[in-house]
């Protein structure tokens, strides 16, 4: 019989879950609180686990967080129960590395259909793990030999996530379940300062992958990610990522060659930022910009001036004044948040 694992504070909600589960056949062992949660759920290894979040002594993020970094808990299904219902709450709950998300109120049939939806994953998966060479899914990670089949890879079986305009894909601080690939739009990776100041760290476009702050192990990314327009991107997990690098050495080299290309670019930025001109700043930005979100650099990009100014390391108001500048030569129009680019020749010149 399918064990389920029950973590629920409300005395009442619990129990009256607990019924219905098992009237549905189901055995069910049920936890008070989150701290309890993780002791059964590692005591009898549950087929799955239904959690709530907001709990004392350990809230259901908590719990996730704890069972995903042990070997014996990390693959049994996770669905999160609660009364939760914002966009970023559910969000948060899937970067996490949840299976699914059930918003309180709930009914009988929402609730035993996604446990069964998940159960059958997990047998598939599991199947995979110990029959298939640690085949993850369909495809066999194996035969994953560069970074263009890689990208394939998430292509056809990563889970997507759609945004729109400015808003927060994940927060500094929010553990790394998952790498990204873009599929549309873009991204921009940015930090506070102390003084409250965004500095854009970096900028992804179509087809470049991002979100790796660490591949072999569950850590807090160390910026926040936002898209800059309408962006569609494909996750994988990390687990999975790192099995399929652990397969496929001459991939792992490919990937060691991207970073060291971003490391690069990096310091090239910071040299920039360290010696070139307000104007040779300002227009190399607009480039790096034009090149990460549009498909020609002529075509109008829609950014904010204080996103500019952050990757150009310049004042707002100075990169305002240079604006203006290019403005008057007929380098640039620029109509609100929309920059187009008069002469692209010209620029190219002052960067």
């Amino acid at each position: 019989m399918t064990t389920i694992l029950l973590i629920e504070d409300d005395t009442v909600l619990r129990e009256n879950t607990a019924e219905l589960l098992m009237l549905s056949n189901y055995s069910v062992i049920t936890a008070s609180n989150g701290k309890i949660g993780v002791k059964m759920a590692k005591k009898h290894l549950p087929d799955i686990i239904v959690c709530d979040i907001m709990m004392p002594e350990l809230d259901g993020y908590g719990v996730l967080q704890s069972l995903s970094q042990n070997e014996s808990t990390k693959y049994i299904p996770f669905i999160f129960l609660s009364a939760k219902t914002e966009h970023k709450d559910v969000r948060k709950g899937m970067n996490l590395g949840a299976d699914d998300y059930i918003t309180k109120p709930f009914n009988e049939s929402e609730l035993i259909n996604a446990i069964e939806s998940r159960l059958a994953k997990a047998l598939i998966l599991k199947d995979f793990r110990e029959h298939s060479n640690h085949e993850i899914k369909e495809n066999n990670t194996s035969e994953i030999k560069t970074l263009n089949e890689l990208k394939n890879f998430f292509d056809d079986n990563g889970t997507s996530f759609n945004f729109e305009k400015d808003t927060i894909i994940y927060r500094e601080g929010d553990h790394s379940n998952y790498i990204y690939l873009v599929c549309k739009g873009a991204v921009k990776c940015h930090q506070i300062d102390e003084q409250g100041k965004e500095l854009v760290t970096a900028l992804y476009k179509e087809d470049d992958l991002f979100g790796y702050s660490s591949f072999i192990n569950n850590q807090p990314h160390k910026d926040t990610a936002t898209s800059i327009e309408n962006t569609e991107i494909v996750g994988v997990s990390t687990q999975e990522f790192y099995e399929i690098l652990n397969e496929n050495p001459k991939l792992a080299l490919e990937i060691i060659q991207m970073l060291s290309d971003d490391i690069l670019g990096i310091k090239s930025q910071l040299l920039e930022m360290a010696y070139a001109s307000v104007n040779k700043k300002t227009a190399t930005t607009i480039l790096k910009f034009a090149e990460k979100i549009n498909r020609k650099p002529e075509d109008p990009i829609n950014i904010s001036r204080s996103d500019l100014a952050s990757v150009a390391g310049i004042a707002t108001e100075t990169l305002i004044r240079t604006l203006t500048n290019f403005k008057k030569q007929g380098i640039i129009k620029a109509d609100g948040r929309n920059i187009k680019v008069m002469d692209l020749e010209k620029l190219k010149r002052i960067s």
